[in-house]
């Protein structure tokens, strides 16, 4: 059995807790102080749910000593980037971009005893989190039900996240002028919170899933899965937002911003981008447009890029694309109703996000 099959196995005891009865008091109010503050501790959560699945696989070893180099120690980090977090987004509970060892205070190359030099944010959480994995360290009988403590918490904050809209089911009412007009009043939005960038991200991407299957241009391509929207241009491991594969390669690149104007600095990015992933076109799309006194120098660049390498930067408005990419697909339907399967589900968006576009279907009537 791997890492995976073991968290599925326990998630699916985690649901219901109320038989678990080894914990002690002091324990729990520990785990509680993690579960209390998943949502801001991601990299906590993801960490003791690595260590403790591992502990449960492999009961013999001392999963304080999280790193190989370390004496008599495992890597822990690679376990969770190829196990933990795929799964937990899976299963549509929180998760970190790639890894919880990517938050630096927990990545200090120093073992989790009760001296941990380390320093882990939050009130109470660096003592919660060393006395949780002293204890399951010490007692792995401990193990399984501090796990599903963990997840329980999880999936409380899905069920607590969680906003369901109302499909479309009225196509002859949809038109594209109303999609426009209400994409336009949801991304333009003054939301108060980070998180909103990632809608017109999932938009094209909803567009995305229905070119690839009507357009000759996109025939043998698929989608690579969405990611961190949160992540540097230039420190992303990704060549954009969205991304295009044909024959194990990168075809196409979406790069798409809300609210920061197209520049030579995103433009020579992109450059250092298609560099390195070789795409055919590389498209960046703006809510609020291009600088202008930077045009020429874009210009410039876009023609150097062509000239050199052969591929192609498209720079536009983001509902300019929008509205363009809807009069080729044959269902705008279906592409509303997968933009609101993707809106639903994502992890980065919160509940004023998803609020807002059930409220806007409502107003615009569809």
């Amino acid at each position: 059995m791997n890492h995976k099959e073991k968290l599925l196995e326990i998630y699916k005891k985690s649901s219901d807790i109320t038989d678990i009865d080894n914990i002690s008091e002091k324990d729990a109010e520990y785990l509680e102080t993690i579960t209390a503050s998943i949502a801001s501790n991601k990299g906590v959560y993801t960490v003791l749910i690595t260590l403790m699945v591992h502990k449960l696989l492999d009961p013999k070893q001392d999963i304080r000593y999280f790193q190989k180099k370390m004496k008599n120690g495992f890597s822990a980090r690679s376990m969770d980037t190829k196990f933990i977090t795929p799964t937990l987004k899976e299963l549509g509970l929180l998760s970190m971009a790639e890894s919880g060892w990517l938050t630096r205070s927990l990545e200090q190359p120093y073992p989790y005893i009760l001296k941990y030099e380390g320093e882990i944010s939050g009130k109470g959480m660096k003592e919660a989190f060393l006395r949780v994995i002293d204890a399951f360290q010490k007692n792995p009988q401990l193990t399984e039900n501090f796990l599903r403590f963990i997840l329980n918490g999880a999936i409380l904050l899905r069920k607590k996240n969680k906003v369901e809209i109302k499909k479309i089911d009225n196509a002859e009412e949809l038109f594209i002028s109303n999609i426009l007009s209400l994409l336009r009043e949801q991304f333009g939005f003054n939301y108060k919170t980070h998180g909103g960038s990632k809608l017109p991200v999932l938009a094209f991407y909803a567009i995305y899933e229905i070119l690839i299957q009507e357009m000759g241009r996109y025939e043998d391509c698929s989608l690579a899965p969405l990611g961190k929207h949160t992540a540097s241009d230039r420190t992303s491991k990704s060549a954009g937002d969205i991304e295009v594969v044909k024959n194990d390669n990168i075809f196409e690149v979406v790069e798409v911003k809300l609210d920061k104007p197209i520049d030579a600095t995103m433009a020579r990015i992109a450059y250092e981008k298609i560099i390195k992933f070789n795409p055919a076109r590389y498209y960046i799309l703006s809510y609020i447009g291009i600088v202008e006194d930077e045009k020429y120098e874009i210009e410039s660049i876009i023609n150097e890029v062509k000239e050199k390498h052969g591929c192609q930067i498209i720079i536009n408005g983001v509902l300019q694309t929008i509205q363009y990419y809807l009069r080729l697909i044959s269902d705008s339907q279906a592409f509303f109703n997968k933009y609101i399967a993707l809106v639903e589900k994502d992890g980065e968006l919160k509940n004023i996000h998803k609020n807002k576009l059930k409220t806007l279907i409502k107003k615009y009537d569809l």
